[in-house]
């Protein structure tokens, strides 16, 4: 995880420090001159929110989305099995009479809100109501379109936003994903009046959304456990290794075999055999609401090839004999990428953590992604120690014709060098 950047650090002016964001915002947006002075985080929402044509003293938003239509989406999103878990640990903040918790699904729409009436009344105002669209396309810099863009953690304080009409206010916001496919689900936060600014909002902020994909990842070992209570008679008649996994192929249970905690499973099942990482060659067939899986000891020869696509929304699919999957790729675990395929020869944590953080004093954080990115794509396809791909594994990378445009949102520093490199489009695979 990225981080923590407090808007306002402990033992700040409040006061100065928004009549000093408003003469930044002035010579920036207004003046047009370079943003001196400004958070690299909000200086770069600026410039997408100047890309995305946004309105700097009105914003060009959509209207809000009707009332069945929030329904709608309300059931549709996995958030709605954890929105009493957010009620529970915001909700009390916001009845301070000054907050407004929010909850949006992926897009940035605006889905639950909830506070005292006086704070929703201004927050009407400002077009914080449900349906409404806040993603930075529609309403510039703010903490909920930032976070979604830059995936973790967001505070943007006073004139940081990019509308002037949203000056007064301080927001704070943090992604959610879904610990069982890693998609992200939406953003929770607090916005409130911006001289309420406090450093411990963002922390508080965070660790609610940590705690809300813990009861998600509860909520699938429960699954998870349902399906092994069904599988356990089925494994036992088997001879052969076989397995259990779920619809995305997380194992409930194995036999004759020492079963990974995930398997990648391709996108269309065969009617003959597939490859299946990180167990090989298989035949899968549907059972309950997951997938029979049985070894097929005599493995065909053929191909396994990893294509990253670096283009605006980064993905990765993985292309078997059988067919392919393709991957959202999240900021992180796209960097990740595309310093392997420039580094063939391999990384250790140490010299990941310096590509991604300047310096080696992440590693463990290093370690803990690498783990969950080999989790989504299938331990085989990342070789640790160091961290690399294998050695007979096709990378194919497709990437943008211009090498500044290689993840431009990227600030890690590996990739900064692989931007300024001419020779970088040609040196990945």
């Amino acid at each position: 995880m990225a981080r923590l950047e407090c808007a306002v650090p402990a033992g700040t002016d409040v006061r100065r420090k928004a009549l000093s964001a408003v003469r930044k915002w002035q010579a920036t947006i207004v003046e047009g001159k370079p943003p001196a002075g400004v958070r690299p985080l909000i200086a770069q929402s600026w410039e997408r929110a100047v890309r995305h044509g946004v309105d700097p003293y009105r914003g060009r938003g959509p209207d809000p989305e009707p009332s069945y239509e929030v329904e709608r989406r309300r059931r549709e999103t996995k958030l709605a099995q954890i929105v009493d878990n957010l009620r529970d640990h915001l909700v009390s903040f916001a009845d301070d009479g000054v907050h407004i918790m929010v909850i949006t699904d992926a897009e940035g729409r605006l889905l639950w809100r909830e506070g005292t009436t006086a704070v929703v009344s201004k927050a009407d105002e400002i077009g914080l109501v449900e349906g409404a669209q806040w993603d930075e396309a529609g309403a510039g810099t703010n903490a909920i379109g930032t976070a979604l863009v830059v995936g973790h953690p967001v505070q943007v304080f006073g004139a940081e936003h990019f509308v002037r009409t949203n000056h007064s206010w301080v927001g704070t916001a943090s992604p959610v994903h879904d610990p069982v496919d890693g998609r992200l689900l939406g953003v929770v936060g607090v916005n409130g009046p911006a001289l309420t600014s406090h450093p411990s909002t963002l922390a508080l902020v965070t660790s609610v959304a940590r705690l809300a994909e813990n009861e998600l990842t509860t909520a699938h070992g429960s699954a998870l456990e349902q399906l092994r209570t069904v599988a356990a008679p089925v494994l036992a008649r088997i001879g052969g290794p076989a397995l259990v996994v779920d619809r995305n192929g997380w194992v409930a249970a194995g036999i004759e075999m020492r079963p990974p905690a995930r398997v990648l499973l391709p996108q269309r099942r065969s009617d003959t055999v597939e490859h299946v990482p990180p167990i090989g060659w298989c035949q899968r067939e549907p059972f309950f609401d997951g997938w029979l899986i049985r070894v097929d000891e005599s493995e065909p020869t053929a191909s396994t090839s990893l294509v990253l696509d670096f283009h605006d929304e980064p993905t990765v699919t993985v292309v078997t004999q059988a067919g392919m999957r393709r991957i959202p790729l999240g900021p992180r675990h796209a960097e990740i990428l595309m310093l392997l395929a420039w580094h063939r020869e391999g990384r250790s944590a140490a010299d990941l953590s310096v590509d991604l953080f300047g310096d080696t004093a992440h590693t463990v954080a290093v370690r803990a992604e690498l783990s969950r990115l080999r989790r989504k794509l299938g331990s085989s396809l990342i070789d640790h120690r160091p961290y690399r791909f294998p050695h007979w594994l096709e990378v194919v990378c497709d990437k943008p014709d211009d090498v500044s445009a290689l993840l431009p949102n990227s600030t890690a520093p590996g990739v900064l060098t692989m931007r300024g490199s001419a020779a970088a489009l040609g040196r990945l695979a």
